[in-house]
């Protein structure tokens, strides 16, 4: 197969980049290309998903391939002559790609007599925090398309190129985000004692924050808390009514999870207290952490090494997050980390994503599809 016309259509894409639930050219193109291979094609699920549905023999048995299509919210700053052509928003993570490999699949697969069973080519819309996964499953996704199984990829600049890597069990971490505002009466920097000193709170918030995962959780299980923004005070001369705390936690159980909102809700309210001053938590779960069914992870390693990647067993999990978890939450399956590197980390502002990749990428989904309906 000739991967021209791919590279042409993700450097197309990489250029008019769309946000989570407004991929709304994307999913025009990605709906196209699907009716001209002849799929059945299902618009706007999930907002902005498109499915592609490949029907074959008499096999009773289904699985769903994914690839997410959204762009991040910053601008790029990249060199390439196909760079974002749209202010403040870039494919940064490399969903382009995993778009166009999907499709270069479809178009593989439509022409392969030997499968016996149901195709469903997934198309998600906003992954980057928005939970387009939920949002389609929400929409029926798993109802109207009764997957078995699902699968999906993401490329890995820490790889090289040619090499592939997953894992039973947790490969990508749950995603929470916190918000802490601190307040209290505000007054004038030189009269501290006629007030209450919400930036001193705030401060000493951070640095007990920093102790949470280390204090309340098992040493032997991953976790992270990250303090990323520290907002307050507008004026050298004032101490401020109100200061904020946001950032994010990162673990892989229930109980590492509950276990750390507990004591950073009993610090921020406890130390607030001691300063006289009130505090309100805002504390999202927005991800679940990436669980993989230990079958269906041997099954993508299996894939991979046919189509012809070193596809070994993943030792640690990552502790980014990624919404395919709300899929394997409700149907077996697993993510791959397909090698894409070296080159510029995820979400680089000059991120651009390895052409390269996209026939191994292709290859991979044609692979496991030959396997489990075959």
């Amino acid at each position: 197969m000739d991967f021209t016309h791919l590279t042409a259509l993700r450097r197309e894409l990489h250029s008019n980049p769309e946000l989570g639930f407004k991929e709304h050219q994307t999913a025009e193109r990605v709906a196209q290309y699907l009716t001209q291979l002849g799929l059945e094609v299902h618009r706007e699920v999930g907002k902005t998903g498109v499915v592609g549905v490949l029907r074959r023999g008499t096999g009773g048995r289904s699985i769903g391939l994914r690839a997410d299509m959204d762009a991040l919210p910053m601008a790029d700053q990249g060199e390439q002559a196909w760079r974002s052509c749209t202010d403040n928003v870039c494919h940064a993570c490399g969903h382009d790609g995993h778009t166009v490999m999907l499709l270069g699949a479809a178009e593989q697969l439509v022409q392969d007599t030997r499968l016996q069973g149901t195709l469903y080519f997934i198309f998600q819309p906003a992954e980057e925090g928005l939970a387009g996964a939920q949002a389609m499953i929400d929409d029926g996704l798993f109802t109207r398309f009764p997957c078995d199984e699902v699968y999906a990829l993401h490329n890995w600049p820490e790889l090289p190129v040619g090499a592939a890597r997953t894992r039973p069990g947790p490969i990508m971490a749950a995603a929470d985000r916190f918000d802490i505002t601190v307040s209290g009466p505000g007054g004038h920097a030189a009269q501290p004692h006629l007030t209450h000193d919400t930036l001193l709170a705030t401060s000493e918030l951070v640095v007990q924050l920093n102790t949470v995962v280390a204090r309340v959780t098992d040493p032997c299980e991953p976790g992270l808390l990250s303090v990323t923004r520290i907002q307050g005070g507008s004026s050298h001369n004032m101490i401020p009514s109100q200061a904020t705390i946001t950032g994010t936690v990162r673990t892989f159980s229930p109980q590492a999870q509950d276990a750390i909102e507990r004591q950073l809700r009993l610090l921020a309210h406890h130390i607030t207290a001691a300063h006289g001053l009130d505090v309100a938590v805002d504390y999202r779960r927005y991800y679940p952490a990436t669980i993989n069914a230990p079958e269906q992870a041997e099954v993508a390693l299996a894939a991979a090494r046919e189509a012809g990647l070193v596809a070994e067993e993943a030792p640690t999990p990552a502790l980014t997050s990624e919404d395919f978890a709300f899929m394997l939450r409700a149907r077996p399956g697993a993510y791959l980390w397909l090698g894409s590197g070296p080159g510029r980390p995820l979400h680089h502002s000059a991120y651009d994503f390895n052409d390269d990749v996209i026939p191994l990428g292709v290859r991979w989904f044609c692979e496991l599809a030959r396997a489990r309906l075959s």
